[in-house]
């Protein structure tokens, strides 16, 4: 079984922003990590995409070994001075220790640097935080629409002399996108040229991880007017439903009849989903392959190779616009019966996908008048049979 939501190692966490600086999807990264893929969205999301700065110790910090040995000096009653004299260390800096940790009596070497390594967790205030006159000066510019490199170079060629106001456009970029520091508002995001809320790594966009647009996509717009009406049967919407550890499932859903298909990839990538899709249509009689309609999901990226092997011309809708493929949603909200939010969906086989389909086409439907998809998908096979 995997680990699910269980916190992260601190070799898990490495692994994971080694994995996203490389240009791996959140998908890929929970699948090799045996994480929930929310999970590992709630970490990434709430870094803003930025790698957080391994922590390490101040030079000036006091070792583990140096602790051990402030342990031994109580145990034979040494003074502070005389404990500070062996470890060259100022004996202030040995009489902090004491304090900061319940004095001489409870002073333990492994919790007092147990505690100091916990302690030096918490996030640090960054120069914008500090500054308040540095901080209005960039949310002001922002709010201008200029670019974080832009007010960088304009503050040290304004402020030459003056050390204070100037801060690195990665400075500005990590005040905006990581949630903990919360020094600048976060609609500010809005005000640059790429309003992601998430900073994707460069070498995201070179392991054929599609971004943008979908190439030669064909928009809904220029669908036939018989699939709008759903007078002919044949005309499909399409969707994948998550699971958990970045597990997917492709519904089907025909929009004359309500009559459902589910179909088990093996991953979100368009490789997998068009091979798996590709496979279940050719099944159909080619008078129930008129079309399919898909959201903007990059999953169908390879509509063109899907179209020539199936003959089933693909559309898609406007983006953010899931009430274009209504149908298909509604059905969605149907399968969350049997397949709940957080659920492995790669447990389950075709067959059982199969039998969950089945129960569903054989439910009776208002907008069918009581009839169940299934009689009606029937009906209009043996029609032209």
């Amino acid at each position: 079984m995997g680990s699910g939501r269980s916190k992260f190692s601190a070799q898990e966490r490495t692994a994971l922003w080694v994995k996203w600086k490389a240009g791996e999807s959140i998908s890929e990264i929970s699948r090799a990590l045996d994480k929930d893929y929310t999970t590992v969205r709630h970490v990434i999301g709430a870094n803003g995409g930025i790698a957080p700065t391994p922590r390490r110790r101040s030079r000036l910090a006091l070792t583990l070994c140096e602790r051990e040995e402030i342990s031994r000096g109580i145990a034979a009653n040494l003074s502070i001075q005389e404990m500070a004299r062996r470890l060259g260390r100022a004996a202030s800096t040995i009489s902090r220790e004491l304090k900061r940790h319940g004095g001489r009596e409870p002073y333990r070497a492994a919790a007092a640097d147990a505690k100091a390594w916990e302690y030096a967790r918490r996030p640090k205030p960054c120069k914008l935080a500090l500054d308040e006159r540095l901080k209005q000066s960039v949310a002001e510019k922002l709010q201008l629409y200029w670019s974080p490199s832009q007010i960088s170079g304009w503050l040290q060629r304004c402020f030459p002399d003056d050390p204070a106001m100037h801060v690195s456009h990665e400075t500005i970029y990590r005040s905006l996108f990581v949630q903990a520091r919360g020094v600048l508002k976060k609609e500010l995001i809005g005000h640059l040229r790429v309003r992601h809320t998430t900073r994707r790594a460069r070498a995201s966009s070179m392991k054929g991880q599609s971004r943008g647009q979908i190439i030669d996509a064909v928009s809904i717009r220029e669908r036939p007017a018989e699939a709008e009406d759903r007078a002919v049967p044949g005309h499909w919407e399409g969707d994948l439903i998550t699971g958990s550890r970045g597990t997917y499932i492709a519904t089907l859903v025909e929009r004359h009849s309500r009559f459902t298909m589910l179909v088990k990839v093996p991953g979100k990538d368009t490789e997998s989903v068009v091979d798996a899709l590709t496979e279940k249509i050719q099944q159909l009689p080619a008078e129930l392959k008129r079309s399919l309609t898909w959201d903007r999901g990059h999953e169908l990226a390879q509509h063109k190779r899907f179209t020539l092997a199936t003959d089933l011309q693909v559309y898609f809708c406007d983006p953010q616009s899931p009430w274009q493929r209504g149908t298909n949603e509604n059905t969605n909200g149907l399968l969350r019966q049997y397949f709940p939010k957080g659920t492995n969906l790669s447990v389950y086989s075709q067959d059982h996908l199969d039998a969950v389909a089945l129960q569903l086409n054989q439910r009776p439907r208002k907008t069918l008048d009581f009839m169940c998809p299934a009689e009606k998908i029937e009906t209009f096979v043996a029609s032209i049979g």
